[in-house]
């Protein structure tokens, strides 16, 4: 379906057409990134990833609930077949998952199993890092989000790149783009002295032929009107939707998106390794999915209360998994792979990727993986937000997964 151009988007693509043909691309690439780059802005189509940090367990979310080796593994905190949320004959939500069962119901819920890479790291700074660069075992300067923004738009326009948190994700280090950051939508502004103000306000180009001035300038500048732009986008908000006991910041994605901000890419993460369940998980997981699954829920129904549910879509991810057998502590601890999922109303529902056979388990008795997780950033790229982009922006061949119609 086509949807109505929205007109500031519009202007981007102009302004990314021009960068594109000053910069000496090579005739292919320039043809293909620019039509990309029109489908987009027609199409007004909005990306939002969320981060479960602290490694989740998806073995606990996504129940193999007619596996015995899950029960045998985890005799105190698998969880039983008649508590889990059944989708089918094989896998069952976590009971708290009530929010994601509705979207399974409604066929807008995607989940990928066996997400991960090769020669896993089980440390969450080093895996995260690797899940945030799309560079599992080597290295890269920008997140891939980054670059996904920097192929999209090669000139740098204010406000393209939203990360609500508290400091910048490496997920959305860019080269060209300065991502809008924020926490608290209230108190977002330039911090400084009151004495310090003036000065930070002042953006009247005094630098002339200066590059270094006009560069100070327009960093003022993006930052100043980022943050009246949010701020009034915050304060204009309001909605009767139930995000649950609490949003995980999604109210003010969704603020942003119902102020209209020419921003197609949204980062947001469940923060301070929330996952990381080594002691006494079960309730503790299954509080912290139903957080999830009420926040997640209730921000796609109020982008149907908007009007926006047809261009807004969701990817969740974390960092790895957690270790197939529990632990004396009735935990568990760092694994490998997980599941993944894709959510939104444009979302074919259902299960892809291969699931983890959890009788073949590694040395260490983890799962060995079968998705690279570099598809499901695919699928999200050429399905869904800039079709015929993902090899550049994952700097190689990843088969996309078939998630978007």
């Amino acid at each position: 379906m086509r949807l109505p151009v929205d007109p500031v988007r519009r202007r981007l693509l102009a302004q990314s057409l021009a960068g594109l043909a000053t910069a000496g691309l090579a005739p292919g690439v320039f043809t293909r990134i620019a039509q990309a780059a029109t489908e987009a802005a027609d199409a007004g189509r909005i990306l939002v990833v969320f981060e479960l940090s602290g490694a989740n367990d998806g073995l606990n979310t996504v129940v193999p609930y007619t596996d015995d080796t899950y029960y045998r593994l985890r005799p105190n905190i698998g969880i039983a077949a008649n508590k889990v949320r059944k989708l089918d004959d094989r896998f069952g939500l976590n009971p708290g998952m009530a929010g994601f069962e509705r979207l399974w119901k409604d066929g807008q819920l995607a989940i990928v199993h066996g997400c991960g890479y090769d020669n896993p790291s089980f440390s969450h700074f080093t895996s995260m890092a690797y899940l945030h660069t799309a560079s599992p075992n080597s290295g890269d300067d920008y997140g891939w989000y980054g670059r996904l923004a920097d192929t999209m738009q090669p000139r740098a326009v204010p406000n393209y790149l939203i990360n609500v948190d508290v400091a910048q994700s490496l997920a959305v280090r860019s080269r060209v783009h300065t991502p809008v950051v924020f926490d608290d939508p209230e108190r977002f502004q330039r911090s400084g002295f009151a004495q310090q103000k003036p000065v930070f306000d002042v953006t009247d180009d005094a630098g002339g032929s200066n590059p270094s001035r006009r560069f100070l300038d327009d960093v003022a500048r993006s930052a100043r009107d980022a943050s009246s732009l949010v701020r009034a986008a915050w304060a204009d908000y309001r909605s009767p939707v139930d995000y649950g006991i609490v949003d995980l910041h999604l109210r003010k994605v969704a603020a942003c998106i119902a102020a209209r901000l020419p921003t197609p890419l949204y980062y947001v993460a469940y923060r301070n390794n929330a996952n990381d369940t080594h002691v006494q998980q079960a309730d503790q997981h299954q509080r912290l999915l139903t957080y999830t699954s009420d926040a997640v829920s209730g921000f796609l129904h109020d982008m149907e209360r908007i009007g926006m549910a047809d261009r807004v879509a969701m990817l969740l991810f974390s960092e790895f998994g957690r270790r197939v057998p529990e632990n004396t502590s009735l935990g568990t601890d760092h694994g490998t792979a997980n599941v993944m999922f894709f959510a939104g109303k444009s979302v074919k529902g259902g299960h892809y990727g291969k699931p983890c056979d959890l009788d073949r388990l590694d040395a260490g008795d983890n799962l060995v993986h079968t998705t690279d997780f570099r598809r499901v950033y695919a699928s999200a790229i050429d399905g869904w937000i800039a079709p015929g982009l993902a090899d550049t922006v994952l700097k190689g061949r990843f088969e996309p997964l078939p998630v978007f119609g």
